[in-house]
């Protein structure tokens, strides 16, 4: 695949958005995520992702069918990007799942980068760094992908920002573990709701 370009034709369809959270956040693993913007295309492996799932579970902002002005897109259809702010300084990117007023999401923890690595690293500030620390966090991933604020609410099936079949001919081996930085959330951080691509280099904690 030649550097700042990829194939669009595997994009995955909303369907895929609208099924159990956990099984979107599990099949997520070894699939492209895709960002394209003036500059030119950045994408990387999806490694890690977290299963976030709403009113019953109390990591989620919509525990409770808390709904406001950051949380609303959540009630919305699935396949949607879901981009919040942490620590006044660092965006992370949700893709919502199920169907309308379900407010349930998948966290995008890891990438493995694939294309457009000499943008990401521009992006990072980080000449000299291997490729997996760009995108071994969610925050750095967003920042080495250009996703911020302004996609909140981005069609995942559309052309800016976008998930694909990035062709694994093997299934991939998961391991699951608690989620990270939620132990605000009593007995729910202990939930076995993160998975991780058993092996990458790449994830955001071993």
């Amino acid at each position: 695949m030649a550097e700042g370009k990829t194939d669009v034709t595997d994009k995955l369809p909303r369907e895929f958005y609208l099924r159990d959270t956990m099984e979107v956040a599990r099949d997520l693993l070894g699939k492209e995520l895709v960002r394209v913007t003036p500059e030119g295309t950045a994408s990387g492996i999806i490694v890690e992702t977290e299963a976030y799932l709403g009113v019953t579970d109390r990591a989620s902002h919509a525990f409770g069918g808390r709904l406001s002005r950051r949380t609303s897109i959540m009630f919305e259809k699935g396949g949607v990007a879901y981009v919040y702010l942490i620590y006044g300084m660092y965006w992370c990117l949700n893709l919502t799942t199920r169907e309308e007023g379900v407010p349930e999401c998948v966290l995008v923890r890891a990438l493995e980068p694939v294309v457009g690595v000499d943008l990401m690293t521009s992006r990072r500030h980080a000449t000299g760094r291997r490729s997996c620390t760009l995108t071994n966090g969610p925050g750095k991933l967003c920042r080495a992908l250009a996703i911020d604020g302004t996609l909140y609410g981005e069609d995942l099936t559309g052309p800016t920002l976008f998930v694909r079949d990035a062709g694994v001919a093997a299934p991939v081996e998961v391991v699951t573990t608690p989620r990270i930085g939620i132990d605000y959330a009593g007995e729910a951080a202990l939930h076995p709701w993160r998975y991780c691509l058993k092996g990458s280099p790449c994830l955001s904690r071993r």
